[in-house]
């Protein structure tokens, strides 16, 4: 068996550590931003209690590892970093060889370590987690059960703007373009695309439109979570992931979105607008330019992330399931 077990957050932070992650994160085919090793560093540091204890399992030799498993353990139980609030996404890291491989090792690990119950949330449907590992722990007596959690509606991304409108339902299609008219008649528009050097400024003006949409909004932007968004957004843009847009209308900013580019695709993190503007869908319309921003950029999926929303489908989403897996132990 190869493992190396790593339990203190420097571990994640050791250049040759970070460096292997990175490098595996950046390489997966089921990988996403919320894997990365920054995001995961970034909600450890800002919510980590004195009752639960980092697990970084490092798969492999510490030389070259062949995946990573980012748990924190809390009494007998073991559970991905970070929660859902902040994580559209978890999963294990590996690279590109063989997953039946890593999840035999991973196995072994997990074995190892001292839990009554594993509960793994956001789980994407097409993880190789959901098959590989039940059929490793179950092969020594331990009950698993997987469950949907959520779904995370997106979009494969045609290559031109007319083809994507052409893909959607012809009720959607006719009422995005009824829109775009509307906005069109009252006066000229643009999507507008946050300027580094104006980052703190725009944040800024981005968690105002947030706020002023929705009350939940607002009210999830509690001071713990406000300080993660802003250290990641920060990390973002540094690492080049981040895309923030508004719409403006003349000189005004009506509505805005933040978004991570990431392996190809576009995730849509949050939005917001003035409540003012909502007779003209300001927050709908923005959405739907962002999509054909990511298609002239060439990206190939656009990610609305966890929810139902119907907005999401209008805008030709397609459903994905998240899923829930609870391993027990004697």
């Amino acid at each position: 068996m190869r493992l190396h077990v790593a339990c203190r957050i420097s571990d994640i932070t050791n250049p040759q550590i970070y460096s292997h992650w990175k490098n595996l994160t950046d390489r997966q085919e089921y990988g996403s931003i919320f894997l990365t090793p920054e995001w995961q560093h970034t909600w450890w540091e800002q919510f980590r209690e004195d009752s639960k204890e980092l697990v970084l399992l490092v798969v492999g030799s510490e030389e070259f590892p062949s995946g990573f498993a980012p748990l924190v353990r809390e009494g007998n139980k073991l559970g991905f970093v970070g929660g859902t609030d902040l994580f559209d996404y978890h999963d294990f890291i590996f690279g590109d060889h063989d997953p039946a491989i890593f999840y035999k090792d991973l196995a072994c690990c997990l074995k190892n370590q001292a839990w009554n119950r594993l509960e793994l949330e956001s789980i994407p449907e097409d993880s190789p987690t959901l098959t590989h590992l039940p059929s490793f722990l179950e092969e020594d007596g331990y009950s698993t059960s997987i469950e949907v959690e959520d779904v995370v509606p997106g979009i494969i991304l045609p290559p031109t703007w007319e083809d994507y409108l052409l893909g959607l339902r012809k009720k959607d299609r006719h009422e995005l373009r009824r829109k775009l008219r509307r906005l069109t008649a009252h006066g000229p528009y643009q999507l507008v695309r946050s300027n580094p050097e104006f980052l703190e400024n725009d944040l800024d003006q981005f968690l105002d439109l947030m706020s002023e949409s929705k009350e939940e909004k607002r009210d999830f932007m509690v001071p713990d979570r406000g300080e993660f968004f802003r250290n990641m957004v920060q990390k973002a843009q540094s690492g080049g992931y981040l895309r923030m847009f508004f719409l403006e209308l003349g000189d005004e900013r009506v509505a805005g979105v933040i978004c991570f580019d990431y392996s190809g695709h576009r995730l849509l993190y949050n939005s917001g607008y003035k409540l003012q503007y909502g007779r003209y869908s300001v927050g709908l319309l923005l959405k739907a330019l962002v999509i054909e921003d990511a298609i002239t950029e060439g990206l190939t999926y656009f990610d609305f992330l966890r929810g139902a929303e119907p907005y999401k489908f209008h805008l030709g989403g397609r459903e994905k399931n998240l899923y829930r897996m609870v391993v027990s132990r004697g």
